[in-house]
């Protein structure tokens, strides 16, 4: 062996005993302490694990997984409210627009943008003066029939005497009676001139034909307004009461009708965040079912008194079809949707979880009620589904179900 082969495997020597002395400082302190700290600090310079660190992870292995974290629930029974939910849509349970009905200038505004209004108060009136001048034209026309028909009348009783006396034709006295009943007629149809030109006039004042709010003024004062224009005047809405449409499927129709007769349908108004807002009855069920979305159109009643609801606002409509007695009942978020149609993680006595298929009858957002699948008693998981698997062993976080 050479002089160079013999420098190489004292290298190698040397290279190996510091190695180890830095992987193991405590064995070479015996040796020599100076060289132990040494090793001491080279190690802790170097990204080593810590002594032991193998055996603690060999140990964690042996040991199996880490329980997973869930929440959980105990099956218990209850009443459940069977209740439709629906998104609906509030509307006036009356809406009309105020039109004027004979054309004319807008003399005078008598409303004021967004006031409540009764039934017959004055909203506008138009130029009443052309309507007043016909009226007393029909009305003076009235008095010269009269004045006529007077005159043949007594020319009437004349030829009756003298027709007796044969100093009159009968065929004058005919024609007299035929000028009578003409004046008559004449006078008939005065009075019902009279009675259209007043009705003209009455349309001058333009009143409100409901209890309710006005929205904007869609005409001002000075403008000439005609019966044939489309706008109107003014919006007038009932909002006390108030209604509420909402859709219902087909496969319902029946259940609701038999709800009506009863007259115990409540139906329940919420906001889209699940607020309730006020209580009515269901009031209509349309005369046909939409062919095109297989549903039928509600509307449902409320007093309004606190004007919650608000022409235009969508909302959640809850309809209570019955009771459910004695339900089993779990929160929905327990169950899961899966390949194979429903299920449930239930937890089992050594805390590991299994899935179990179910069938639901009836479904809130909160919760279900369970037509098969699940016993009182039992626990399922009701957060943390997407960190198990058939056989996973669980951490119950929840008090309800940890006892």
């Amino acid at each position: 062996m050479g002089l160079k082969s013999v420098i190489g495997l004292v290298l190698v020597a040397a290279a190996g005993a510091a190695a180890y002395a830095v992987y193991n400082p405590d064995a070479v302190e015996r040796l020599s302490p100076g060289a132990a700290e040494l090793a001491r600090e080279a190690r802790a310079r170097l990204p080593l694990p810590p002594p032991g660190a193998a055996a603690a992870a060999q140990a964690a292995q042996e040991s199996g997984p880490a329980p997973v974290n869930v929440e959980a629930e105990t099956v218990a029974r209850q009443d459940f409210p069977v209740v439709l939910e629906s998104l609906g849509q509030v509307v006036p349970y009356q809406t009309v627009t105020v039109k004027a009905r004979v054309d004319g200038q807008i003399e005078r505004i008598a409303f004021k943008e967004g006031q409540i209004v009764k039934e017959g108060d004055l909203l506008a009136e138009i130029d009443p003066r052309p309507f007043q001048a016909a009226l007393d034209q029909a009305q003076a026309k009235k008095e010269q029939d009269e004045a006529n028909l007077s005159n043949a009348k007594l020319d009437l009783a004349r030829y009756s005497t003298l027709a007796k006396q044969s100093y009159a034709t009968q065929q004058q006295l005919d024609t007299q009676k035929a000028l009578v009943n003409n004046d008559t007629a004449v006078i008939a149809a005065d009075d019902a001139a009279i009675d259209a030109a007043k009705v003209q006039l009455g349309y001058t004042k333009i009143t409100a034909p409901l209890t309710g709010r006005v929205g904007f003024r869609l005409v001002d004062q000075g403008n000439m307004v005609q019966a044939s224009q489309q706008t109107g005047i003014v919006v007038i809405n009932e909002l006390q009461p108030i209604s509420v449409t909402f859709t219902a499927p087909e496969e319902q129709v029946g259940e609701i009708n038999a709800l009506m007769k009863s007259g115990d349908a409540k139906v329940v108004a919420k906001s889209t965040d699940g607020k309730p807002l006020a209580t009515g009855v269901l009031e209509v069920v349309d005369n046909h079912v939409n062919a095109a979305t297989g549903t039928v159109m509600l509307k449902g009643r409320f007093a309004n008194t606190d004007n919650k609801l608000w022409p235009g606002l969508a909302v959640i409509a809850d309809l209570t079809l019955g009771v459910d007695k004695d339900a089993v009942v779990v929160q929905t978020p327990a169950v899961q949707h899966g390949v194979n149609g429903l299920y449930v993680y239930v937890i089992g006595a050594d805390n590991t979880v299994q899935p179990r298929k179910v069938k639901i009858a009836h479904e809130t957002p909160e919760l279900a009620a369970i037509a098969e699948g699940l016993k009182p008693g039992e626990r399922i998981v009701t957060s943390g589904q997407s960190l198990l698997r058939p056989g996973s062993l669980v951490a119950v976080q929840t008090a309800d179900s940890a006892g």
